[in-house]
């Protein structure tokens, strides 16, 4: 759907029927990935939709971004799990030491939620942007990868411990001692959601993903009664089941709620999880919240710094009772907008659908199987780190490839916050071996050129990744504020990179929804990196004429 098609923005007494309608469907989604990412995070599996619940009703009157789903996500995963391991978390060998582990860690999301407040207040919302795009996916992939490797054994009834490199080396072992009924529910589930979007079906592809695995897992692990403890032989071999391959849920949610234990945050290592959670977390909600805007029909744009307030508000609500983390989730996101959603308050209808399942029927949450939950963690993995993502880098530029693969390593080896340092690194380093200069790393300068009803702005160093911003505030001040048309003159620019051209693309749709142009000159003697029209442009000055009409 065009956004043109849509000239007057919907108001909430017009499309509550469709608000309605969508938060229902995304409610059927986020309802089991609730439950898995809590599960995945060392969390008791309530603590997602708490999440989702409070993500609902405070991000919906706090914000305004009209169609982003906010709730716990997989791309934090890795950072809760690391953060309850640090407190001790023993994966169930020892309750009490977990439920202890996971107080304070709900200790570190109130620290996070009150700094993500701060932050939102200082308007520092715009800071996102000055992560490298290559870096940013390189992360993201690395934590598709992790969330692989940690579900898999549980698809298949297998326990395993150990970082990343570890569980990917010994996952032929884990894999060896399946246990077979597990395993079936697992596998059933994988292929659901692997090959039924293949199928063109209207009536099919009206039940989410997530659900139709629900709908089918519960019958199969009924049928292995999975609620009763008992043994059972395959191919000579003896294997158990029982509840212990349910989720457990409470039967009353004031019950378990619960609150942080402050005294972790006297512990050094909570702040270096704080600083994660309000890192990563913020970084990758505000990009969520960027993408859904660019495919909202009615292009209405998330005051991003408002945004970080109402989310930094959820989660320390969420902290205080027993939630996960939240951010604006982007899958949840895409189908309320294929859903039909028009203004928020499908958000909070999703959250109020998920209180009113989980208050009135929480006995069926605990027929669900927990190889199907960790089987739709993988297919989330899958999609984090897919092949196609590999290769779009590599469309965009080897250099581009070389940045991701090493965030990716870097974040496989070490942990997040060293990952992306990795990352960034190596982009200054290929920075520098293509001509860049220190001094654009930290001052950028500017000519400009003022027309009737245009300005023409020259940078006089290179445009990078770090200095965006900086070009940015400019495009801005002498563009969209004063309603005036902008052209960037690249002609004293030696490089100008990926993220620069990709962020420039991208203002070029904001001005033209207001009448208004920005285009660039000057690239005449620069030579892309690839072929891909967002490649990064190095400066050449003695060039090839037919390679220069090529180009």
């Amino acid at each position: 759907m065009q956004a043109e098609e849509h000239t007057e923005v919907p108001r909430f007494k017009n499309s509550w029927n469709k608000d309605i309608i969508s938060g229902f469907l995304v409610f059927l989604i986020a309802l089991p990935l609730c439950l898995g990412i809590s599960l995945a995070c060392g969390y008791p599996a309530i603590s997602g939709i708490f999440t989702a619940i409070i993500g609902g009703i405070t991000a919906t009157f706090l914000s305004n971004s009209e169609l982003t789903i906010k709730g716990p996500a997989a791309g934090l995963i890795v950072i809760a799990i690391g953060c309850v391991t640090d407190f001790g978390f023993t994966s169930g060998q020892n309750p009490t030491a977990d439920f202890e582990a996971y107080r304070m860690a709900l200790a570190v999301g109130v620290a996070s939620g009150l700094l993500q407040v701060l932050l939102g207040l200082f308007k520092t919302g715009k800071l996102s942007e000055f992560f490298p795009t290559s870096v940013v996916h390189g992360m993201l992939a690395a934590i598709g990868v992790i969330i692989i490797v940690k579900q898999l054994p549980i698809v298949f009834g297998t326990s395993a411990k150990g970082g990343p490199l570890e569980l990917l080396i010994n996952m032929p072992k884990y894999l060896s001692n399946l246990n077979p009924e597990i395993a079936a529910i697992g596998l059933m589930s994988l292929l659901i959601l692997f090959v039924i979007p293949l199928f063109k079906n209207k009536y099919l592809s009206k039940v989410p993903g997530p659900m139709l695995v629900v709908l089918a897992a519960i019958p199969l692990g009924m049928y292995f009664d999975l609620s009763h403890n008992h043994t059972y032989s395959f191919a000579g071999k003896a294997f158990n089941v029982g509840e212990i391959y349910l989720v457990d849920v409470p039967s009353n949610l004031f019950s378990v709620m619960t609150f942080p234990n402050f005294s972790a945050l006297r512990n050094p290592i909570a702040w270096k999880w704080v600083v994660m959670f309000l890192m990563i977390g913020s970084l990758e909600s505000l990009l969520s919240a960027k993408a859904i805007d660019l495919s909202d029909p009615w292009k209405r744009k998330t005051d991003m710094n408002k945004d970080l307030v109402a989310i930094g508000v959820g989660n320390t609500i969420a902290a205080l009772i027993g939630g996960l983390p939240m951010i604006s989730e982007i899958v949840r996101s895409k189908a309320n907008i294929d859903n039909g959603a028009q203004t928020r308050m499908a958000n909070l209808f999703h959250g109020m659908f998920l209180l009113l399942f989980v208050a009135l029927v929480p006995s069926l949450l605990h027929q669900i199987p927990l190889s199907a939950l960790a089987a739709m963690l993988v297919y989330t993995g899958c999609r984090l780190a897919s092949p196609k993502e590999f290769k779009h880098i590599y469309h965009v530029g080897s250099e581009q490839l070389i940045i991701f693969t090493s965030t990716l390593i870097g974040v496989l080896a070490t942990d997040l916050l060293i990952g992306v340092g990795i990352g960034i690194a190596v982009k200054f380093g290929i920075h520098l071996k293509n001509g860049a200069s220190f001094r654009s790393f930290l001052k950028p300068e500017y000519d400009f050129e003022k027309n009737e009803n245009s300005v023409k702005i020259t940078p006089r160093q290179d445009t990078l990744f770090c200095n965006w911003l900086s070009l940015k505030s400019q495009i801005n001040k002498h563009g969209i504020t004063v309603n005036q048309s902008v052209e960037i003159d690249f002609s004293n620019t030696k490089l100008i990179d990926h993220t620069v051209m990709s962020k420039l693309n991208e203002m070029k749709g904001e001005f033209g929804r207001k009448n208004l142009t920005l285009s660039s000159c000057g690239l005449d003697q620069h030579v892309p990196l690839s072929s891909h029209k967002l490649a990064a442009r190095k400066l050449v000055k003695k060039i090839d004429k037919t390679l220069s009409s090529s180009l």
